[in-house]
């Protein structure tokens, strides 16, 4: 069943989670609960971002703040927690600095699945799970082991995802990739609601457009648009401060040079460069949200801001023009082709 998001800016719990950096509590709560006040309905998490630690302090003010289930939660399967009794809980690993004594391992079975699912309802603190997402399947994340993960996906996670589903234990099912192949791919196999593609859709990339988008739109799946920042150098520019990380690591020359083309279009129409890239995936008809990774009242209210800057369409349009979105990107939502 296709989830019906409510408002298209979102809520990314992966900060929260202690994210490269530890989160006081206090914080995470506040900025959970500042998000909710700002009438932020759709957040996503995983049992990945903090080893357990962002879903528990997600579960833990959702509680309190929305006992009725007003709010959409996402989270995911495909990395199962297993103890680590002799880690450095004051050390990042696998990126996050939490003090659950965990490391999250990739296992994509029927079990595990299972187990994954009953684990982040507690941690939830929720009577059922809204979408549950396949977790980091594809050939990104595990390169030369791509075809054995995914013969395990398809022959044991997914039945049980399309099981949770069938019995409405699940409200809705998909991926939560950062590659468009494996959303193909799987889409030969199953019938999905819901992809959160990262970093694939943004002012630096569309190519969702060329194939998969328009067998979303055939298919019916909706999409979550992730990192429309492309790890921050989107949200930063160059020209003015030095380029923030892109794909997770130092942007190449060309890029540097692409964000400073596109930061100087969004100065001669007055457009805060994150403006523009937090507003430009939503405008595809296919997809229904965004979800900065937030980690602070300060970035929270940054975004709702950003996400209400009028950006004229004029603005796209220039865009397009120069070259530097692909044309059919630059076209208002309702007007958007879908095939």
């Amino acid at each position: 069943m296709t989830p019906t998001f409510p408002g298209t800016l979102g809520f990314g719990c992966a900060a929260v989670g202690n994210l490269y950096r530890p989160v006081a509590e206090a914080d995470a709560f506040a900025v959970i609960e500042a998000a909710w006040a700002a009438g932020l309905r759709y957040f996503d998490t995983a049992p990945h971002y903090g080893f357990g630690l962002s879903e528990k302090r997600l579960g833990t003010v959702l509680a309190r703040l929305d006992p009725g289930g007003e709010a959409l939660v996402s989270t995911k399967v495909g990395r199962r927690l297993a103890p680590a009794p002799g880690a450095d809980l004051t050390a990042p690993r696998q990126g996050f600095v939490s003090p659950e004594p965990f490391e999250s391992v990739f296992d994509y079975g029927y079990d595990a699945v299972m187990r994954s699912y009953e684990d982040s309802l507690k941690r939830l603190r929720r009577g059922r799970i809204d979408v549950l997402l396949a977790h980091d399947i594809g050939r990104y994340a595990h390169g030369e082991a791509h075809e054995a993960r995914l013969r395990e996906f398809l022959d044991g996670g997914l039945r049980a995802m399309l099981e949770l589903r069938g019995s409405g234990a699940v409200g809705a099912i998909g991926l939560g990739v950062n590659e468009t192949a494996i959303c193909e791919e799987v889409l030969g196999h199953a019938d999905l609601d819901v992809i959160l593609l990262a970093g694939r859709y943004t002012l630096l990339e569309q190519s969702p457009l060329a194939t998969l988008f328009p067998l979303c739109a055939r298919r019916g799946v909706r999409v979550i648009a992730g990192a429309p920042f492309n790890s921050g150098i989107l949200a930063r520019g160059v020209r003015h401060a030095a380029p923030a990380p892109y794909e997770y690591g130092a942007p190449p020359a060309a890029v540097i040079e692409r964000v400073g083309r596109i930061e100087d279009v969004c100065a001669d129409f007055a457009v805060p460069l994150a403006a523009a890239a937090l507003q430009f995936p939503v405008r595809h008809p296919v997809i229904d949200a965004v979800i900065p990774g937030i980690a602070s009242t300060t970035e929270l209210h940054s975004a709702v801001t950003l996400m209400a800057h009028p950006i004229p369409e004029a603005f796209w349009d220039a865009l397009a023009a120069a070259g530097l979105i692909e044309p059919s990107a630059g076209c208002a939502a309702p007007a958007c082709p879908s095939e």
